[in-house]
């Protein structure tokens, strides 16, 4: 009499190899916690607080580099250890105009393209312009000096990567960005009125001024902190009346009278200084954008 053979076990193989994928795939996608917090009504800018930058770190285990980082933003740039470079080349920026809005996020002001506004090219990669927001005084300081006024364009790369260019103000005359969105600033200052369509802007119109520009590897400069980020802060140092730099502050809900994170530690980090060649140098101060 013939037995009846048990059935095959079953084989788990194509369960593994699928679990083992996904687990891939999702670890090679960009976090949605690298980019900074878009409601900044949770942390503070006051050293002593609980909600201050030396607590940032601990507020939520997905910020803890700010406080263990040792890439971290913004720093203090010394002329006499940076390294002048030629080669890193002009800034390449290819913007154009899209709509934007107009966001209050609770310590700063965020002026974001809804369209695509263009992109900036870095080392072979095309990081595109999400947005732009305003911090006083500046957050970088030049030989141990802060400015009053600092502009952070934030551009994204296709795999989720960041740089971000600095540019820093001292008080003078107007700027005449700030002085093209300057009555949607006013409308809202003072009330509880989040976002504000603003339309078309061109980032063209952020003008830079010159050729020569820092280059660092660091951070964001609020939670959660996400390092990696290629700095870019122009050496020119342009000019924001009082009257532009007050409304930027008093359209925010806040009590704070600073939006700036300190200086943080370098750990030995490079700076590089990129400066043109000499054919070109009298060139420099001539350019407008």
């Amino acid at each position: 009499m013939s037995k009846t053979l048990p059935p095959p076990p079953t084989l788990f193989f194509p369960s593994i190899v699928f679990c083992s994928t996904l687990f891939f795939l999702l670890f090679l996608l960009p976090p949605t916690s690298a980019q900074e917090v878009d409601d900044e009504r949770e942390f503070d800018y006051v050293v002593d607080s609980e909600r201050g930058p030396s607590r940032w770190g601990e507020m939520h285990p997905e910020w803890r580099s700010c406080n263990n980082g040792t890439m971290q933003s913004p720093i203090d740039m010394l002329n006499d250890r940076v390294d002048v470079v030629s080669h890193l080349g002009r800034l390449n920026r290819s913007y154009s105009a899209a709509n934007a809005t107009l966001n209050n996020r609770g310590h700063d002001m965020m002026l974001k393209w809804e369209g695509d506004a263009g992109s900036i090219h870095i080392n072979g990669t095309d990081y595109v312009l999400r947005q732009c927001h305003w911090h006083s005084p500046s957050e970088h300081s030049v030989n141990g000096r802060k400015y009053a006024m600092e502009v952070h364009m934030v551009h994204v790369s296709e795999d989720g990567k960041i740089a971000v260019v600095g540019i820093l103000y001292t008080i003078g005359r107007p700027d005449s960005f700030l002085e093209s969105i300057y009555d949607h600033l006013e409308d809202i200052s003072g009330i509880e009125r989040d976002e504000r369509v603003v339309g078309l802007v061109d980032p063209k119109d952020i003008k830079i001024g010159s050729r020569k520009y820092y280059r660092y590897i660091g951070s964001l400069t609020i939670p959660p902190c996400t390092e990696d980020v290629s700095w870019t802060i122009v050496k020119k140092v342009r000019t924001v009346s009082r009257k532009q730099l007050r409304v930027l502050r008093v359209s925010v809900h806040d009590d704070a009278n600073t939006n700036a994170r300190p200086i943080q530690p370098k750990f030995g980090r490079k700076v590089e200084l990129f400066r043109p060649e000499d054919n070109v140098q009298s060139q420099d101060d001539s350019i407008s954008n």
